[in-house]
């Protein structure tokens, strides 16, 4: 047995500081306990709060000591898994209990990140993975456990997970090691799920990561696990949505188009930004305008991206949401045609290829006289494009506006004639007017 603590305990202090860690330290010694199972039921609550008393002693797995020791913690918390997962273990979830469960929860959770590289790259280079993992897995499924057990009541749980619990496990989506985020993402959305008095705030500090992350730092390993929470909660939205939510789209979740690492979790976002429209339709506006507005022109791998969660929209938008936003969304669709790389210009043309947006969508007959002046020139240019699909798709969409109205084309294709004999009169005149005071020039030298 380790020497008694300043406090009275037995059990050695928890987090011991990097000096207590060192090769020479002796093996620790954790007294020996029954199991649970072969305790008299009287003893039990006793005995659990025991275990878990060992349980928030945190070692270090950097080094290669106290492996014993480091074994026996394991089993415990393998055992206290498997206990609760009984109708006796349900019942254990008493109020004294519930402080101690939470308390050796945040004793082995509740830890700094280590830095990360400054070259690190998610899609290239493998993450960092938690060394304490043999420990922390459990610890996370047995407070998972805890957490939808149906003897822990709101109510009183919430005494104990509160917001600074919560916020502790915000701020460890940052972690590298997948396995972690992962468990993260279940326990946060069952907390959410199960205590109301904690969803505002939960929403409030994901806001901040997100903030940070677009316009801080530009890294977080966390965003597309808080993404997935968040198209759940999105989806528990009521109707008409709630200011605070609809500035939480436009605030929080438009931006996050902007950073270059997107398409890291772009999937996540784009789920996120439908439900939205799927809830109101008249959120779209909003969606296409913050798309339009952080287009990232000069990336066409981002480009290509953001047109495909585009065609999404644009399947969703109504009538009236599209008498409101047509102009200019058909000027970035010409803006779009009109670029000069060819996958970019591609995927636009392939908008055309959808059969809902054709017949009854952004791109059908009714709209036809709004849409066909803007991108005429566009289009008229990709005709005869070196890219053989480019040009292909390009003349199909020609051919489907000519059987649509016509007149309408011939129309669109006169007024590109008059503004093409403008255009070269104007270079003319202009050309004219250099030449002059070029001859100017020369004669008063």
């Amino acid at each position: 047995m380790p020497p008694a603590s300043p406090t009275g305990s037995s059990r050695p202090p928890l987090n011991p500081t990097p000096s207590q860690h060192s090769l020479n330290r002796p093996e620790i010694q954790f007294p020996n306990l029954p199991t649970l199972r072969e305790s008299p039921q009287s003893e039990r609550e006793q005995l659990f709060l025991k275990k878990l008393d060992l349980c928030s002693y945190v070692f270090d797995f950097n080094v290669a000591t106290q492996k014993r020791a480091k074994d026996i913690k394991r089993q415990t918390l393998l055992e206290l898994v498997d206990y609760v997962n009984t109708p006796a273990g349900q019942a254990i979830f008493t109020e004294a209990v519930m402080a101690s469960v939470v308390k050796m929860v945040k004793e082995n959770v509740g830890r700094s990140l280590p830095p990360t590289k400054d070259d690190f790259d998610p899609e290239e280079d493998e993450p960092q993975l938690e060394p304490s993992w043999p420990h922390l897995q459990v610890v996370y499924e047995f407070f998972l456990r805890f957490i939808v057990s149906g003897a822990v009541l709101a109510k009183t749980a919430k005494r104990f997970i509160d917001q600074n619990t919560c916020l502790t496990l915000i701020n460890l989506f940052d972690s590298e090691d997948p396995r972690e985020r992962d468990y993260l993402k279940t326990i946060l959305h069952r907390i959410y799920g199960k205590f109301m008095t904690h969803r505002s705030f939960i929403r409030r500090n994901v806001s901040n990561i997100f903030y940070g992350f677009v316009y801080e730092k530009t890294r977080h390993n966390g965003i597309g696990e808080l993404l997935e929470i968040l198209g759940s909660i999105i989806n528990g939205f009521a109707i008409p949505l709630k200011k605070e939510h609809v500035t939480f789209l436009s605030k929080a979740l438009l931006p996050l188009h902007k950073p270059k690492c997107v398409n890291l979790y772009h999937q996540q976002l784009s789920y996120c930004i439908i439900q939205y429209v799927e809830k109101d339709g008249d959120t779209g506006i909003t969606v296409i305008r913050g798309l339009i507005s952080c287009w990232p022109w000069t990336d066409s791998q981002k480009q290509v991206l953001l047109i495909n969660e585009l065609e999404e929209l644009l399947e969703l938008l109504g009538y009236e949401q599209l008498q409101v936003i047509q102009t200019e969304l058909f000027r970035h669709l010409a803006r779009l045609i009109g670029s000069d790389h060819f996958q970019v210009a591609e995927r636009a043309l392939f908008l055309w290829n959808n059969e809902h947006l054709v017949n009854a969508g952004c791109l059908s007959r009714q709209l036809a006289d709004v849409i066909l002046p803007l991108i005429y020139d566009d289009l008229l240019d990709k005709c005869s494009h070196w890219n053989q699909t480019v040009e292909g798709l390009a003349q199909s969409v020609q051919k489907m506006y000519i059987e649509f109205d016509p007149s309408l084309y011939e129309s669109c294709a006169a007024g590109e004639k008059d503004r093409g004999e403008k255009k070269a009169s104007f270079e003319e005149r202009a050309l004219a007017g250099w030449k002059q005071i070029d001859a100017m020039a020369t004669s008063n030298r």
